[in-house]
Order: C-alpha cells, then structure tokens, then sequence
C-alpha cells in the first residue's frame, strides 16, 4: 500500500468515525426515548441514500480529466480541512468549547420527550430525527470519500475505510449503549483537519499545473510543517487574537445596519423596496445558497482564499516558473486569517 492510499484509508477513517459518533448519539437519544425500532430504520434509511450517492457519484467524477479533477478534489479537501482544522485550533487555545456528547444526548432526549407521543407501531419523529442527523453527519464524508476516492480512483478503499470506521462506532456504542463521551475528539478532528489540507495542498497545486520537487516524497514535508502551524497556532493564540482596538471594531454592528440607523435619525426618504426576482431566480438562488453554506460552512474567506491559492499556482505554472510554493503558503495564510476571524470577541 503505497503513503497516498494509507493516507486515504486513515483520513476517512478518521473523519467518519467523527461524524459517526455524534450521529451515534441522535439516534441513541431519541431510540432510548422513543424506542429503537423506527430510529433504527431512519439511520438505516439514511445510510443507504448515502452509499446510493457514493456509488453514483463515484463513477461520473472518476471520468473527468485528471488536472481537472485535481483542482476539484484538491480544493473541496482544503475547503473542508481548513474548517475542521481551525475549529479544532480554537478547541485546543481554549477559545472553543469542545464537543461534548452527553450534553447533546441530553438535548436530544429532551427534545425527543417534549414532541407529541408515538402512535402504535411506527414513529414518524424518532424515524425523522434519526434520518436526518446520520444524513447531516454523513454527507460530509460522502464528500470526503468521492473526493479522496475519485482522485485515487480508489472509491472502494475509501467506502471500506468509511464502513470499518461506522461498524466500529456502533459496536462500541451498543456495548456501552450511551454516548461515546470519552471519544478523543477534537484529536481526531485535528487529525482529520491535517490529512485534508496537507492531501488537498498537494493535489491541489498538481492539478494547477506545479510540479513538486520530491513528487508524492513531498507530503512528508507538507503534513509536519501544517502540524507545527497547528499547534503553535494552538500554543500561543496570543500571537493571532485580534488586538484590544480590534475587538472594539468588532463589536460594531455591521455596516448595512448602521446605514439604515443613520438615515432614520438624519431623516432620509427611505430607499425603495427592490423588485421581486424572478421565479427562476429564485429556485436559481434556493438551490445555489444552501449548495455554497455546505461547501463553504461558516468561512467563505477560507474558500476564497483557496480557489485564489489555485488561480495564483496555476498563473505563475503557466509562465514556467515553480509553483509549488504557492498552495502552502496560501494554506498557511488561510489558516492563520480563518482562526483570527473566528476567535471570540472578549
């Protein structure tokens, strides 16, 4: 097995047994409440619209190009990693609370005792409930799996990997039948965060067209110098919190709201009411916005900030000068600008 595929098998791995254990506890919350049965077949439900999506998907994105796909699958993992990866950097500084289990199983039973009681035989909220935490949870491996996959063209060692992780959730979780709490977490989140970027850098800038100078050798460069970003970052947030000045600005309201404060109090004629886009506008906009807020999540610099690393790796290739220095420095960039960005205002 050669350092990319174990990469691979370890990277979905990892992150799906993440998602499966917080999907783990939806469904164990409202199955202890409600019964098993129909929570049980709602994540069953779930679990086979995803493997359905995978076996779909998988063959149709192996058909594109191999630059082309580089630079999509590349990209999609840096988007994804420098999300993962930053939250679990505020964990570590402490500027995040950490994931915990037990307070989410509490809320789910919570939540699962207040809704209206079950009728005999099949429960349509314990099914609902169910069904969409393991869709929510997975689809963002499904992603991780076609992407590591297809440009590998190893989908069925990624779908194995996320198997084995999801078998091995449960049976955990049914042996100690309550959440897995003790789970190291933020670890593996940061573990995960890792893979993703360090994959998506180089893949990334070899789809743009860079040549690295020790070809796949590279990577063992690439994952100790992001881990040392890492935990410096993690170490010493004094380095990146925004300065007292700063967190003064921060607290501002934002710009649109104080425009429409200042012509309130000045008086001004308000300005018109737009018109109303138009029905394909509209389904256009229903479709791209929740499309962009799950690839982007909650830091639409980061992916700005990625697709300009790959614009910037292509350009400089193109002109026949080296290019690989380009995505790490972007990477770094990125991930120092998202944490700063995302640090509480104290």
């Amino acid at each position: 097995m050669s350092a990319a595929e174990l990469g691979l098998g370890v990277s979905v791995f990892l992150a799906c047994a993440v998602e499966a254990v917080e999907a783990l506890t939806i469904v164990l919350a409202v199955g202890a409440t409600r019964g098993y049965p129909s929570a049980l077949g709602g994540a069953g439900a779930a679990a086979l619209a995803l493997a359905m999506a995978v076996a779909a998907l998988g063959p149709a994105i192996t058909q594109l190009p191999i630059d082309a796909l580089r630079v999509v699958v590349g990209g999609l993992l840096l988007v994804f990693g420098l999300q993962w990866l930053s939250k679990a950097i505020l964990r570590m500084a402490g500027l995040k609370a950490k994931h915990d289990e037990l307070a989410v199983y509490a809320s789910e039973v919570a939540a699962a005792r207040a809704a209206a009681a079950q009728a005999a035989g099949f429960d349509g909220y314990s099914f609902a409930i169910a069904f969409k935490g393991v869709l929510l949870e997975g689809l963002e491996v499904a992603f991780i799996v076609l992407t590591f996959g297809a440009n590998q063209h190893r989908i069925a060692l990624a779908a194995a990997a996320a198997a084995a992780a999801v078998a091995l959730v449960i049976a955990l979780g049914a042996a100690a039948r309550a959440p897995l709490s003790r789970a190291p977490e933020n670890a593996m989140k940061l573990a995960v965060g890792l893979m993703l970027c360090s994959f998506g850098t180089f893949w990334g800038a070899e789809g743009a067209g860079a040549h690295w100078p020790a070809g796949e050798a590279a990577l063992l460069a690439i994952v100790p110098a992001l881990l040392a970003l890492a935990l410096a970052l993690g170490a010493r947030p004094q380095l990146w919190r925004a300065s007292p000045e700063e967190r003064r600005r921060g607290r501002r309201p934002p710009l649109g709201v104080r425009r429409r404060g200042q012509r309130a109090q000045s008086g001004g004629s308000p300005r018109r009411r737009p018109h109303p886009p138009s029905r394909a506008f509209a389904a256009a906009l229903a479709f791209a916005l929740p499309a962009w807020r799950f690839v982007a999540g909650e830091d639409w610099v980061a992916a700005l900030a990625v697709a300009c690393g790959l614009a910037l790796t292509a350009l400089v290739a193109s002109a026949g000068a080296a290019a690989w220095w380009a995505m790490p420095v972007m990477v770094a960039s990125a991930l120092t600008l998202s944490i700063r960005r995302s640090a509480p205002i104290v």
